[in-house]
């Protein structure tokens, strides 16, 4: 048996307390416990603790150190019940004390993934402009359930991704005026499935930007591709193969076929 002989709070955290116990061989430093299991046992000076009751306090104040590590890592925003379970791995915590953290913290309404989706869905489509694909694989990876991801992207409708997708091509639509509709178009429209945006909303989307189809930036555009190309070719081949090879290069970058032999037959009427 030993008893408690002084009792004294911890200069670095006043959350905690230093026990200094006597075994019978005079006054020695016991060990330390949180605020909450020197009230929930009652310690005090003079009290007698047996080795189990020791081993007792201990594991419970290690639970309370690992319960107060994840409050405090819950401070800085909303997790997931895996989120915080890496956290307290990393940490070094037992898995013991990091299921009863999580449970506790559970029981608490301070860890729910299912508020957790509702709420990370909401603040991406406010924020960014990525698609609900793009959206469910971060929740997955944080280690929300599929189940509970498709409940929140309920709240991401076609409506919505399609007003979001195409805000985002209209900015889009007119950069890189050297390039042909065709390759703008194929272009965005591998951006915006990598953003997560479903299959139907991104040929909605593009239907609906092809009809603000700029001609003569088209046209622009063709000349410049074409220019290059003649220039490139001009003095390794003859006029007809140097047409092919226009024709070749031009539907490689994205031009029609009837804009190219448009573009072609003017130049063999200026001699190529």
């Amino acid at each position: 048996m030993m008893t408690i002989t002084r009792i004294t709070t911890q200069k670095k955290n006043n959350n905690r307390y230093n026990i200094y116990v006597d075994d019978g061989g005079g006054e020695t430093y016991g060990f330390s416990v949180d605020e909450a299991v020197l009230i929930e046992y009652r310690l005090r000076k003079g009290l007698e603790m047996s080795e189990a009751m020791v081993s007792e306090l201990t594991e419970k104040d290690s639970f309370y150190q690992s319960y107060a590590l994840a409050i405090r890592y819950l401070g800085y925003r909303m997790r997931t019940k895996k989120e915080v379970a890496d956290y307290l791995q990393k940490k070094d915590v037992s898995p013991h004390n990091i299921s009863a953290t999580i449970d506790r913290l559970t029981t608490n309404g301070l860890l729910d993934d299912e508020q957790f989706a509702n709420a990370f869905v909401q603040t991406r489509i406010n924020t960014s402009s990525k698609g609900p694909l793009l959206i469910e694989q971060e929740l997955l990876k944080k280690g929300v359930s599929r189940g509970q991801c498709t409940r929140a992207l309920q709240r991401y409708d076609d409506s919505i991704q399609y007003e979001k997708a195409l805000k985002w091509v209209q900015k889009k639509i007119h950069s890189r005026k050297k390039e042909s509709y065709r390759k703008k178009e194929q272009r965005l429209q591998a951006a915006l499935i990598r953003k997560g945006f479903t299959q139907d909303v991104v040929q909605d989307v593009l239907d609906a930007v092809q009809m603000t189809k700029n001609d003569e930036e088209q046209r622009e555009a063709l000349i410049y591709h074409g220019e290059k190309l003649r220039r490139k070719y001009e003095r390794k081949f003859t006029k007809q193969t140097l047409a092919n090879k226009l024709k070749e290069g031009l539907y490689r970058r994205g031009f029609t076929l009837e804009e190219i032999n448009e573009y072609i037959n003017c130049l063999i009427e200026k001699d190529l």
